[in-house]
């Protein structure tokens, strides 16, 4: 049987936990929590009970837990369960539901349990950037998507009217175009543009097609490749374009490109070799 595995991590910032679960076998008897619980199944298949009410989740779902909500879970078979969540306090739910919203509001989830793709994708990669301690913006953006989708599909509606401010996205794109290198926040980025988190984030996705954060890792590629086209180490790349970690930037870059920094740069090293040869016929 996989090895138990229990980990936690806070994160100052954000104010919110983030905990993983592996290899879990034992069941969870009917208990509640003063704070919210977003879950995400990554594998196993469990009988949950919350208010009365059963579902059998498995790999993919995703439980939703207001505070308050009563809820007993076990195993259905013997696979183990793996699990990954965030705990969030009610006052930080509320202020993230007022910066979505623009109303002060205490979300209340009307559904426990929800098969949602687009959910999914951003508590995993929400859950997984403070697990690994990042500190790019990326996840702070990536907290306003997720808590903003939820509320839209799952709990009060609100004004999804996105507005152009078109004027404000070139102001934040010129500033992370002047600040690329540098270790730029989501406040500063508002700051500048004069918008509000929730405002940039959902008009400059209508304008630009993708986030702010993806936004600023374009630029810092297009960066590096210049200097990596010019001869420069993988090492000096990632320091001059803010990428701050040497394997953090390995892995943008190969997503991105489809190459690791290194074998992009010996392209050119190569193609320079050639034309210097035959200058010297």
């Amino acid at each position: 049987m996989k090895k138990e595995k229990r980990t936690a991590v806070y994160d100052d910032k954000l104010k919110i936990e983030a905990f993983m679960f592996e290899g879990i076998f034992q069941p969870f008897p009917n208990h509640f929590h003063e704070y919210y619980v977003l879950g995400f199944i990554e594998n196993g298949k469990r009988c949950l009970s919350c208010k009365n009410k059963e579902y059998i989740i498995r790999k993919g779902d995703i439980v939703l837990f207001n505070p308050g909500d009563n809820h007993t879970c076990s195993q259905i078979d013997e696979e183990v369960l793996d699990y990954r969540g965030l705990n969030i306090s009610k006052n930080v739910m509320q202020q993230l539901a007022e910066e979505v919203t623009g109303s002060s509001i205490e979300p209340y989830f009307s559904e426990n349990v929800i098969a949602d793709e687009e959910t999914a994708y951003c508590l995993y990669s929400l859950h997984d950037m403070i697990m690994k301690g990042s500190n790019e913006f990326g996840r702070e953006e990536c907290l306003f998507m997720l808590i903003g989708n939820l509320i839209q599909k799952y709990s009060k509606a609100f004004n999804d009217d996105i507005p152009e401010c078109r004027e404000e996205i070139e102001k934040a794109c010129e500033f992370m175009q002047r600040h690329f290198d540098e270790h730029i926040t989501l406040d500063e980025i508002c700051g500048y543009s004069g918008l509000s988190k929730s405002t940039l984030l959902r008009a400059f996705i209508k304008i630009k097609g993708i986030t702010p954060y993806r936004y600023l890792e374009n630029i810092r590629i297009d960066k590096a490749k210049k200097l990596l086209e010019q001869g420069g180490l993988p090492v000096e790349a990632a320091m001059k374009t803010g990428f701050f970690d040497q394997s953090h930037f390995t892995n943008y870059f190969s997503r991105f490109i489809g190459l690791s920094p290194g074998a992009y740069r010996e392209i050119f090293l190569d193609k320079n070799s050639g034309r210097e040869t035959d200058d010297e016929k």
